[in-house]
């Protein structure tokens, strides 16, 4: 994986809401779930579109 791929990334997850860190941590399994699912989701979208330079907050 490179730099770029890499740092944008890490920038999806700082910008992970409250709740999807929450449920990726829970154990029901389908509330985990369904936080990978979304956090795979948001990847994939800032893989293909791209994502702001700095984490919002």
């Amino acid at each position: 994986m490179d730099q770029e791929t890499s740092e944008l990334i890490t920038r999806v997850i700082a910008r992970a809401p409250q709740w999807l860190r929450h449920d990726l941590s829970s154990k029901d399994l389908n509330a985990r779930g369904r936080a990978e699912e979304t956090l795979a989701a948001m990847i994939v979208d800032a893989l293909s579109h791209g994502t702001p330079q700095e984490p919002e907050g």
